[in-house]
């Protein structure tokens, strides 16, 4: 199961394009979403429902969405990174480059981020359709299931 969540100053729940994007390329794959949940780009918050998905034992994966810009309010990646047992340093490596084959330098803004943490999944990616729909399909989905079964070892 994987647990999604927005992090954003500006949407609600119901007007949160990017997380209802990633849920339904999870479900079009076969993957349940255990929760969706959105919180304001607060490190505090951020940490909350992090440390609540990770501890429970049916998610295999959170995906998060927003805050990894570089304005003083995105604060995803340094509130999630400490949390994290290992980084995958090759996700935020292959996002920008895949990234920049879309949008050009603007791909070096991005702090996209991924790591498994208390054995579950962790993705760190920006809040916009564009970028979720990258990371989704060519980095995430492709890898989701093998990724999971490599942490049930």
């Amino acid at each position: 199961m994987v647990f999604v969540l927005s992090v954003s100053d500006s949407r609600s729940l119901a007007s949160d394009v990017s997380g209802k994007l990633i849920q339904e390329k999870l479900e079009q794959k076969g993957h349940r979403v255990s929760e969706r949940e959105l919180v304001q780009d607060e490190p505090d918050a951020i940490q909350r429902e992090v440390l609540r998905a990770i501890a429970r034992p049916d998610v295999d994966a959170l995906i998060i969405t927003g805050g990894t810009g570089v304005s003083s309010r995105d604060t995803t990646p340094e509130t999630v990174e400490p949390l994290l047992d290992r980084v995958l340093t090759g996700f935020g490596e292959l996002f920008r480059v895949l990234s920049f084959e879309e949008i050009g330098a603007a791909a070096m803004l991005s702090r996209a981020l991924a790591g498994t943490a208390r054995g579950t999944a962790v993705f760190v990616t920006p809040g916009s359709s564009g970028a979720v729909r990258l990371a989704m399909d060519r980095l995430i989905l492709p890898e989701l299931a093998h990724l999971v079964s490599q942490l049930r070892k």
